[in-house]
């Protein structure tokens, strides 16, 4: 028999072998693809898609807690949450409303003197630890002084039979704002203090000055005054701040925060730090993995060629949760003796741009930020989301 028709017959047999094992998912008999050692976590495909075999006992998510809701849409660039006793949630909306919803209903409260420009506006948001008791909310927002964008902290009353804000009171004024940068966490600690994220403001040597409010995390007692062990008399906690935007306390009482990392052609180097009193986070000096003397070094960073732009910051049991808004996930760490292991990534691109998490009553709320000039909306957009917290449970 001629050689090239047994050769060309042999190369028919195989072909056709390969497209049968292909077909029956036997791709790894002919192709051999590239493991990945990447913990990408959840997507939402792992929720809704359920496999005919049942999975082993320590991995199975039971059908109730793969439930994930959204529970407010149409919302206003929302930056923060905060829960009310009532049952109610008040959320910040960065035009300038504070919104409350309450059992499907919602009313808006309009915040005078706020300015909505770039990265500004109204921002934080905290109940103060006696909420039951006294009422108080916190507010930090941008507003327009003489020629300049500067940050303040308000105090007020919140009636909740009138849906109102009274008996304002300024708790810290002048924080040096901008079209960027603004920071603006607020919550309180362990220990019954304020404490506020600035940014830089665009100004990367207002980091390194400490009678410069900007750049810093800030601790203030509940009426605004100075506490006494403040490292530098001054309401400054920790400098060296490039635009921090997320902060919470882990079981030990270590305060943890989120920080932005350069941007432009130096993109990238987003931090997550572990705080303490008086410490030196080094911008603009060193980044990511870069030393220097009586300067400390992130926890984590995403290195030189990923972005995360991480924004909100909180704890739930040993997990660590971020969200991310240039990197658009949600991002989840265990937290073992100050340090953070197994990074993963989690839904990511499946809501968009995410400005805040914050855990309640067993869930997670993720806030997006798909309507603030630079994602992409979709309908319903800008949405809150509801997930169960045991999704993220290893």
């Amino acid at each position: 028999m001629n050689k090239k028709f047994l050769l060309a017959a042999v190369i028919v047999l195989l072909a056709a072998a390969g497209i049968y094992a292909y077909n029956k998912g036997f791709t790894s008999f002919f192709f051999n693809p590239r493991p990945s050692g990447l913990e990408t976590g959840l997507t939402l495909n792992d929720v809704a898609e359920k496999p005919e075999e049942p999975k082993e006992e320590e991995t199975e998510i039971p059908e109730e807690e793969a439930e994930i809701s959204i529970v407010a849409e149409n919302i206003q660039v929302p930056w923060e949450i905060a829960f009310l006793p009532d049952g109610s949630y008040l959320i910040t909306e960065r035009p300038g409303t504070l919104l409350r919803i309450k059992d499907g209903e919602s009313a808006r409260i309009t915040i005078a003197d706020v300015v909505h420009r770039g990265e500004g506006g109204l921002l934080g948001l905290a109940l103060h630890p006696e909420f039951a008791a006294n009422s108080l909310v916190y507010i930090y927002y941008t507003a327009q002084s003489g020629n300049n964008l500067i940050n303040r902290v308000e105090r007020h009353a919140f009636d909740l039979e009138e849906n109102a804000l009274q008996e304002k009171i300024v708790i810290i004024d002048n924080i040096p704002g901008a079209s960027f940068h603004d920071g603006g966490r607020i919550a309180f600690g362990p220990d019954g203090y304020l404490y506020i994220t600035t940014g830089d403001a665009g100004v990367p040597s207002n980091a390194q000055d400490k009678s410069s409010l900007a750049g810093k995390i800030l601790r203030l007692k509940d009426d605004g005054t100075v506490p006494d062990d403040n490292p530098f008399a001054s309401p400054v906690f920790s400098y060296g701040h490039r635009n921090p935007q997320g902060l919470d306390w882990d079981a030990a009482g270590q305060l943890w925060t989120t920080d932005h990392g350069p941007s432009g052609a130096e993109t990238g180097h987003d931090e997550i730090n572990l705080i303490i009193k008086g410490g030196n986070y080094g911008w603009p000096l060193v980044r990511g993995d870069e030393t220097g003397t009586g300067l400390i070094g992130p926890v984590i960073h995403s290195g030189r060629d990923e972005t995360w732009a991480p924004a909100g910051l909180a704890i739930a049991g040993d997990k660590l949760l971020f969200t991310g808004l240039r990197g658009e996930a949600l991002y989840s760490a265990q937290i073992k003796n100050g340090a953070l292991a197994g990074l993963k990534t989690n839904f990511r691109g499946d809501f968009g741009r995410l400005r805040f998490v914050r855990e309640h009553d067993g869930s997670l709320y993720l806030g997006t930020n798909n309507t603030d000039g630079r994602g992409s909306t979709r309908p319903g957009d800008d949405k809150i989301i509801k997930i169960p917290a045991s999704l993220l449970n290893d």
